[in-house]
């Protein structure tokens, strides 16, 4: 089977888009996804391709010289006080660079309040023909399945989406068999990492893991096969942050290895919902 697989910002977090861009065409990735929506994190470094037009259009030349895509742009977060035309800016560049979907994560645990502006997010996307796909967090306001399912069921637009991440499924502890009663239209691309089986207590701890340890797919207790088998075979952008292992080898044969045993795992493990598994 013909797997799809995206370089995900956080794995080279600081990489500018041309770089990322650059590493994953080396690797030999399908695609890239980019941070055009910043977060304000220690260290992170704002790379605007709406105000550098320049490496935009470097960017641009480099994509369809190589056939390499743009999956998505991050990260369009609801919170308290969230501006939703402010992510505007992000949605041109996404149309700029042939991007399909815009992230996004609610960070509020208002919910007629983030409801609402989920559904400002999707009505501003549908204008640019993005779909916006709902990322679920166990350490936000929208943090397990069934917060993202309310909030989907809700949504006016038909352009709303959900955005696994395998470390978040397990984390939140859902049944990934959950999974297969979803209707096929809402899964377009999906986050996929491995991490350690022992969900830590305490919100610093999981925070700390998510956006600095996780690990090669095989490598930790998350039984990725299950979940990736109760959706459809859709891209899979490898968010895998890893401090330690960036620090010995660097960017690009981190973000090499990740994609190698995304791809072992996967040929091995993965069938989808619509196939059956090879008999052993």
């Amino acid at each position: 089977m013909d797997f799809e697989f995206s370089l995900a910002q956080l794995t080279v977090l600081n990489s500018s888009p041309i770089e990322i861009a650059k590493i994953a065409h080396n690797c030999g990735y399908n695609y890239v996804s980019l941070r055009q929506i910043y977060m304000g994190l220690n260290n992170e470094i704002r790379y605007d391709l709406k105000k550098d037009k320049k490496m935009k259009n470097e960017l641009r030349s480099y994509l369809k010289n190589t056939g390499l895509k743009v999956l998505d742009i991050e990260l369009a977060r609801i919170f308290d006080g969230v501006e939703i035309k402010e992510y505007e800016d992000a949605m041109e560049t996404a149309v700029d660079v042939g991007a399909k979907h815009i992230l996004s994560s609610i960070w509020t645990e208002n919910k007629g309040y983030y409801i609402e502006k989920f559904n400002e997010l999707c009505e501003l996307a549908s204008q640019y023909n993005l779909t916006v796909d709902l990322e679920y967090v166990p350490i936000a306001g929208v943090k397990n399945l069934d917060d993202t399912l309310e909030v989907i069921k809700n949504t006016d637009f038909d352009n709303a989406g959900i955005m696994i991440d395998t470390h978040h499924v397990h984390r939140a502890k859902d049944n990934p068999k959950r999974l297969m009663e979803i209707p096929e239209k809402y899964f377009n691309f999906a986050h996929i990492c491995d991490a350690s089986k022992l969900i830590p207590k305490e919100k610093d701890e999981m925070t700390r893991i998510l956006r600095e340890e996780r690990l090669y797919l095989g490598e930790g207790g998350i039984d990725i096969k299950d979940i990736l088998n109760n959706m459809p075979i859709v891209p899979y952008s490898i968010e895998l942050p890893n401090l330690k292992k960036v620090s010995l080898v660097g960017y690009e044969e981190h973000a090499k290895q990740c994609l190698i045993s995304a791809k072992n795992y996967c040929e091995k493990y993965v069938h989808g919902r619509y196939s059956y598994p090879k008999e052993a």
